[in-house]
């Protein structure tokens, strides 16, 4: 999958500053002001990349499941005709990617999605249940006995599992990015392996 080598957009910085202050603190803990100085620009000046915190809080939750969505998609077009365990491990890299460097979207999730607008929130479910039933479909062909229910419980426990980064250690005690991504991909591959076991 290729990667983004460009700096990031002054937009892309302010949104990256937003989520780790957010998840920090918390959605109301955190005013412009601070947003501003973490990117070297006074607080109004936010407003000229967003009409506020509630726009900048959408973006991020709406962005990433897009972008979680987008990528899947993507892996799954670059391993097309692969072994199924290839396919599936494709998608472990991406997810546990997503799990190890943006740990402050995962917290932003988890405790300001009831924040956004119905609109917002409806998107990041749809955005969720597509990305979720992509992981279904690779999973089913791996373990073709599994039914799709089992399926889909397994996945999102899968996810429980990866996601649950943020609530590891503190950010620099993990043992090493390399080290922890292979022990989340084994212990995912796993949690597979057994669901498709029964």
């Amino acid at each position: 999958m290729t990667t983004r080598t460009d700096a990031p957009t002054r937009r892309e910085q302010i949104l990256k500053e937003a989520a780790r202050l957010f998840a920090e603190r918390g959605f109301h803990g955190v005013g412009v002001d601070e947003i501003g100085a973490a990117v070297g620009i006074s607080g109004p000046g936010l407003y000229r990349h967003f009409p506020g915190k509630d726009a900048m809080l959408a973006e991020l939750l709406v962005g990433i499941s897009g972008q979680l969505l987008t990528g899947a998609k993507q892996r799954l077009k670059e391993v097309d005709g692969a072994a199924p365990e290839v396919v599936l491990d494709s998608l472990l890299e991406g997810h546990i990617d997503f799990a190890l460097d943006d740990r402050p979207l995962i917290t932003l999730h988890d405790r300001e999605l009831d924040r956004l607008r119905d609109s917002d929130r409806k998107l990041v479910r749809q955005l969720q249940r597509q990305y979720v039933e992509l992981w279904v479909g690779v999973v089913r062909a791996l373990y073709p006995d599994l039914a799709e229910p089992a399926a889909r419980s397994a996945v999102h426990s899968v996810f429980g599992l990866l996601n649950s980064t943020p609530h590891l250690a503190r950010p620099g005690s993990l043992p090493g990015r390399v080290t922890t991504a292979a022990l989340l991909h084994r212990m995912a591959r796993g949690a597979f392996a057994a669901a498709g076991s029964d």
